[in-house]
């Protein structure tokens, strides 16, 4: 991705930039700061919303009790969140491609504007336990359009930026839409606190007003950028790169992981413990907020240690407190089980971090290597610029999978055996698997795994 340096010709449609240069460090300082920022800061308001919508329904099943008129077993509420995350996951990748062709600005107003349906179905929906199920799930489905925010607000911001600032913008955006979980999630104990099950509908109503919010400050305070464009052919060539398919796989563990279990963790109380959706909900949020939270750890670790270090070592703490897990639920402990799962949500922000700094460092080795054999620096350098840039966001949407993965997984555990023993059994499993990929992959080869050097790509975080 990347933006023009010169006057573009203007586009109709909405309040377009003809001409953004922000590497110019007199155009930066009297005029782009200021307006990458008002977008940034707008660009957080609106990706926050998508997370939350996003993980409406992870919180809206903790309602969904016999005292409601619900009658879906576990199996079904756990199909019902993996098919939201799959949505979610998979317009990933077409929302990234919308930003250059109709506009940063254009698109939230259409993203945002797209949240109103899923919302006011919610409303609708949790007040109607009589619902057939198979229509529950295809209108429930909707809530996946706030997975694909996260990626159209990302590319958007990324055009604004200057390559030095854009860790830091890029890092705020995501930390921002990430925290969206956490929040519906704080909300929904403020509601069942206050008004018990039968107040469920005033979730997803609380945010109807929110959105409209958005949508003004989108129009009013948001713009087009005219000289954006999208590197498709970068994309194409990425699928071909096998660092693509092996980080994606590493990111399915971390950012899976936190998303799968952010929509997960309240449900797996209700069922393997018989907490009350009050009891569930108390400490649901803590987990997706830590794990936003630990995130820029992640990035701040593999500056000074190596992405892939961090990333190896992550994954065996993630294994070892996935085992503490395991056996507090085959001992029924309770305290044990929820300071396991926080642990391993403080675990997947890290990681998050850490794998996302592995790849740009992935592709300055290459044109390291690619020097030597010859290459000229700059041309390398470019080479590695625009593959890792391009991997970037495509292994963000492939590893959003990651949550449709867990929830199926806990689906087929309580559904087999009533428990989610077998799913902790799988998950464990999992993790040793990444944790032999990171250490024969990348850990063996010290110029990939080293920490990133003046050479490397630009530090890019998202999530």
């Amino acid at each position: 991705m990347g933006t023009d340096t010169v006057t573009a010709p203007r586009r109709s449609g909405g309040r377009w930039i003809s001409h953004w240069d922000p590497e110019d460090a007199a155009f930066w300082r009297d005029t782009g700061q200021r307006v990458a920022n008002r977008n940034l800061w707008s660009s957080i308001f609106a990706e926050h919303l998508g997370f939350s919508v996003w993980s409406l329904w992870s919180v809206l099943v903790l309602f969904m009790t016999a005292e409601n008129g619900f009658t879906f077993s576990a199996s079904q509420k756990f199909l019902l969140v993996s098919l939201v995350a799959l949505v979610g996951a998979v317009l990933r990748v077409p929302y990234t491609l919308a930003v250059p062709k109709l506009g940063g600005r254009n698109w939230t107003l259409i993203s945002v504007a797209a949240l109103l349906v899923p919302t006011v179905l919610a409303i609708a929906l949790i007040q109607r336990p009589e619902t057939p199920y198979w229509l529950f799930l295809v209108l429930a489905m909707t809530a996946g359009v706030g997975g694909g925010n996260f990626s159209s607000s990302m590319a958007n911001i990324s055009f604004f930026f200057p390559e030095r600032k854009k860790g830091w913008a890029l890092g705020l955006n995501a930390g921002g839409g990430n925290v969206g979980v956490a929040t519906i999630q704080l909300l929904g104990l403020g509601v069942i606190a206050a008004f018990g099950v039968a107040g469920a509908f005033l979730l997803p109503l609380v945010y109807l007003p929110l959105l409209v919010v958005a949508l003004f400050v989108a129009w009013r305070y948001m713009d087009n950028i005219a000289g954006a464009r999208s590197d498709i052919g970068a994309q194409i060539a990425t699928l071909r790169e096998r660092h693509f398919w092996i980080m994606s796989f590493l990111y399915i563990g971390t950012f899976g992981s936190f998303i799968g279990f952010g929509f997960a963790f309240g449900l797996v109380l209700q069922s393997q413990f018989d907490r009350t959706p009050l009891e569930a909900a108390m400490v649901t949020f803590l987990g997706p907020l830590v794990g936003s939270l630990s995130r820029p750890f992640g990035g701040q670790l593999a500056d000074r240690f190596g992405g892939a270090v961090i990333t190896l070592w992550n994954f065996i703490a993630m294994l070892a407190f996935t085992g503490i897990i395991l056996l507090a639920a085959v001992q029924q402990s309770l305290w044990l089980f929820t300071a396991g799962f926080v642990a391993v949500f403080i675990l997947t922000g890290i990681g998050n971090g850490s794998t996302y700094k592995m790849i740009p460092s992935i592709y300055a080795a290459r044109a390291e290597d690619m020097v030597a054999a010859g290459t000229p620096r700059e041309s390398a350098t470019a080479y590695a610029k625009r593959i890792s840039g391009a991997m970037l966001g495509l292994v963000g949407a492939m590893g959003a999978l990651g949550g449709v993965g867990i929830n199926l997984v806990f689906r087929e555990s309580f559904g087999a055996t009533g428990s989610s023993i077998p799913a902790f059994i799988a998950f464990i499993a999992f993790y040793a698997v990444c944790i032999v990929v990171t250490a024969v992959v990348y850990v063996r080869r010290p110029h990939i795994s080293a920490a990133p050097t003046t050479t490397a790509a630009p530090r890019v975080t998202t999530s």
